[in-house]
């Protein structure tokens, strides 16, 4: 379908003030560039409560954002990876989609920092995402969390941090998780697929923009043959939790995102994959400017709220 309207307005605007191409940037500017979404962003919402802290990662304390929403607990729990391409974004960035999120799921939500490149290159970023993790499950009864039903979500590099996590909870001990959410990830930096060529200029990332983030996160070319930076490689996808895969029509890394979910199906997970069409990479983050941005939000907690029953009922039946 045509790019929707509102998108195209942000896109010539865009063009209008001459915005550079992220490759075409240092990385203080990409920094900079990416901090501005923002300002896109509807008003952030009241949130009963907010706990800033921080979690032991490997190289040192981390923060992390806890939104604690107004309802009975013990509440389930999203540990929420930011996106930015590995080298910018933070917490202020997804306040707004973390408020939201946390009211209208009515679960905690967990957003983690974690060191970001190229000053921090593979595997910084998902040992302290995974890490982040462990503590969320280990404190969980702290905040008023159920350790039981906890999911993971991440937008663009965020959503290969989620994907990640869910690999490495499977084969590293735990914890369980209920869910994962992945939003327009990007999975694989060798991918070849249509939608590279399709969308390589013109629609917010490009091609080569996409190509330079992954750049400054892998520290050799072959890094990317590790599932724990391309979480596609992995031997086995089998008995990871339950996916929601959502892409955008208009953007380089879709056809890689809906390749790993029907990877997933192929494993026996159960997974939905959903193409917003007309849509651009980075929707999420828009909701002030993209009117549409409000369906990815409400597909996101109808998912989690049914993985977060489910669970409960399970658990009701053991007892």
């Amino acid at each position: 379908m045509p790019v929707d309207a509102a998108v195209q307005d942000l896109i010539n605007g865009l063009n209008a003030q001459r915005v550079r191409s992220f490759e075409q940037m240092s990385v203080s500017e990409a920094r900079d560039l990416v901090a501005t979404f923002t300002d896109l962003q509807a008003p952030a919402r009241e949130v009963a409560k907010v706990v800033d802290t921080t979690y032991p990662g490997p190289d040192g304390d981390q923060h992390i954002r806890l939104y604690i929403p107004d309802a009975p607990g013990p509440l389930p729990i999203v540990v929420y990876f930011h996106g930015g391409g590995f080298i910018a974004g933070g917490l202020g960035v997804v306040d707004e989609p973390c408020r939201a999120l946390a009211n209208d799921a009515a679960a905690i939500v967990a957003a983690a920092s974690y060191r970001l490149a190229p000053e921090h290159k593979f595997p910084a970023a998902t040992d302290d995402t995974f890490a982040a993790l462990q503590w969320v499950a280990n404190n969980a009864t702290d905040f008023g969390g159920d350790a039981n039903r906890i999911a993971v979500q991440g937008d663009s590099a965020g959503g290969n941090l989620a994907a990640v996590a869910a690999q490495r909870a499977r084969d590293e001990g735990g914890p369980h998780l209920v869910a994962q959410v992945l939003t327009y990830p990007v999975i694989d930096s060798t991918a070849k697929l249509p939608s590279r060529y399709e969308c390589e200029e013109g629609y917010v990332i490009t091609a080569a923009g996409l190509d330079w983030f992954w750049q400054q996160y892998l520290s050799s070319p072959q890094d990317a043959d590790n599932p724990h930076a391309t979480p596609s490689k992995a031997p086995s996808l089998a008995g990871l939790p339950p996916a929601l895969v959502l892409t955008t029509e208009y953007e380089v890394s879709r056809d890689e995102a809906e390749a790993y979910g029907k990877q997933l199906v192929n494993a026996g997970v159960q997974t939905d994959i959903i193409r917003f069409d007309g849509l651009v990479h980075g929707v999420y983050w828009m909701s002030g400017a993209v009117p549409r941005s409000s369906e990815m939000h409400t597909t996101i907690t109808d998912f989690l709220i049914a993985r977060f029953t489910d669970r409960s009922r399970q658990q009701e039946m053991t007892q």
